[in-house]
């Protein structure tokens, strides 16, 4: 993919997922990356904010040693910060977000190229609440699974960094264990939202859709209980020719 249009769908992304009348994050909240090709990927530097994503807010780091964090002995927080600073392409670049270890790991899962993580207002009370994953759980219309997958892959809180990133990194070889597919959302308990996509549309698509879909979850919860549906109707939906269709042509 030509690097320079990789660049500008991720901050054309970024800046839509920051949007302040969207309600996804404030201040420097959430962080969004995009793979450039095996070697390198963008990750939104620490601190900045995405309702302000330029070119400059982004910072190239090589792939291969941030895995390494990923996989090897635990680091203490002054080792995480030099390990991420020798990462970067650019040594005069901005430092890259303490989260970037589990976007390299994302970008390396198949057809997986953007990445985006939000803390939205609407998500965040359901996974606040005490009964997050029986809400959260629930399939409740179509384009909530044509978008957003067959369920979410939902974590517990996990200290954000590298324990995160091994934590996401063992949720989603469940997920596929058990799905025999890729999570399109991953949530993770007091924390947000992550959402995984072939293109910064995709990205934006899910993040949208899921935040519809805490906002009903929520309301539904209120007015009584959730009315789901079964998994035969989820079944359907996710493999009807018509909803594919609808699916791909966020690839494009």
């Amino acid at each position: 993919m030509d690097k320079k249009k990789v660049l500008n769908d991720l901050v054309r992304m970024s800046a839509n997922l920051g949007r302040p009348e969207n309600e996804y994050v404030i201040l420097g909240e959430g962080n969004t990356s995009a793979k450039i090709d095996e070697r390198t990927f963008y990750v939104k530097a620490s601190g900045a904010w995405l309702c302000k994503s330029s070119e400059d807010i982004f910072v190239e780091v090589n792939t291969a040693s941030v895995l390494d964090m990923c996989d090897g002995p635990d680091l203490t927080d002054a080792e995480i910060k030099e390990r991420l600073a020798a990462a970067r392409v650019d040594p005069n670049s901005k430092w890259p977000s303490i989260e970037t270890v589990f976007h390299a790991f994302l970008l390396t899962l198949p057809g997986i190229n953007f990445v985006g993580h939000t803390h939205p207002t609407a998500v965040n009370i359901i996974l606040c609440s005490k009964s997050a994953e029986e809400i959260l759980s629930a399939r409740i219309f179509p384009d909530q699974i044509v978008y957003c997958g067959i369920r979410p892959l939902i974590l517990p809180f996990t200290d954000p960094g590298v324990q995160l990133a091994r934590a996401i990194k063992q949720g989603v070889k469940e997920y596929v264990d058990d799905e025999g597919c890729l999570p399109k959302v991953i949530l993770v308990r007091n924390h947000g939202l992550i959402a995984l996509g072939s293109t910064a549309t995709e990205v934006e698509a899910i993040t949208a859709t899921w935040n519809k879909t805490s906002k009903v979850l929520a309301g539904a919860h209120a007015l009584g209980g959730i009315q789901t549906m079964s998994d035969e109707n989820v079944a359907r939906i996710y493999t009807r020719p018509d909803e594919e269709y609808r699916r791909e042509y966020l690839k494009k």
